[in-house]
């Protein structure tokens, strides 16, 4: 077995996988206790130190993955993400690449290409855009109508809510969430237009309860469809496995007959 043999089969263990996982859960832990002035005045530069070993234990996986890989490393979308991911870490967060420094938290979301359960939630969820598409379109036709008729309704008496386009598409989107959408938006309007609910009830009836569910239907579905096709290719590689097997055993008696 040659070097790069070995190091595709080193990485590839569980127990690099839990390693790595564990090095970016503990990762996120020294990210969130730099926000905290109290502890960077008492114990600053140890946390700055173990920061900077969870960067090099990324940075030598990394490596270790490029060489074993070498170019079928970049057709994985998931080891780019990974390699903009720590790249984004490695530039220097001095004067106005500053800000470059609260993106190091990003290095939690390698926990999603790692963890094969969480890939496939976010396969799932890209596999959905397309439907999801047609659902926002859907969606965003629904507020426009409903924003012209809120604005000429109730832009009057409440201007602050409705008294423009883009008010009544905000004021919509917060009724959508059924945040304060009774008290706060809702009864107020009512107070001085009685028959406003003929209004709002139907919009919550197809966009809270009707366009938003249909979205999670769709991630749902994909998830399940991604889920199946692992899961198909998982047995596959099973069977294909039992079949050489068993040739090898009947190569064998042949052999001995």
């Amino acid at each position: 077995m040659t070097l790069r043999e070995k190091t595709t089969a080193f990485i590839e263990t569980n127990q690099v996988r839990n390693f790595i996982v564990a090095v970016i859960v503990f990762n996120a832990v020294i990210l969130g206790m730099e926000t905290s002035d109290r502890l960077m005045s008492t114990a600053g530069p140890l946390i700055l130190l173990l920061d900077r070993i969870c960067l090099g234990i990324f940075v030598v996986e990394l490596l270790l993955k490029l060489f074993a890989y070498r170019g079928r490393f970049f057709r994985s979308g998931w080891n780019i993400f990974d390699f903009v991911i720590v790249g984004v870490s490695l530039i220097p967060g001095n004067g106005g690449l500053s800000v470059l420094r609260a993106l190091r938290i990003l290095r939690v979301l390698r926990v999603i290409s790692v963890v094969p359960s969480l890939r496939r939630v976010v396969e799932g969820f890209v596999t959905a855009l397309p439907g999801m598409g047609s659902v926002f379109l859907l969606m965003g036709i629904v507020f426009y109508i409903g924003a012209v008729m809120a604005t000429k309704l109730f832009g009057d008496a409440f201007p602050e809510w409705f008294g423009t386009l883009g008010r009544s598409g905000y004021s919509l989107f917060q009724i959508m969430t059924l945040e304060s959408w009774s008290m706060g938006i809702v009864r107020p309007v009512m107070e001085v237009y009685p028959y406003a609910w003929v209004f709002f009830v139907p919009f919550i009836m197809v966009t809270t309860f009707a366009v938003v569910n249909l979205l999670v239907g769709l991630i749902v579905n994909s998830m399940q469809d991604a889920h199946a096709e692992e899961t198909n290719a998982a047995t596959d590689s099973y069977r294909d496995e039992v079949l050489a097997k068993l040739a090898a055993i009947e190569k064998k008696l042949e052999e001995r007959g």
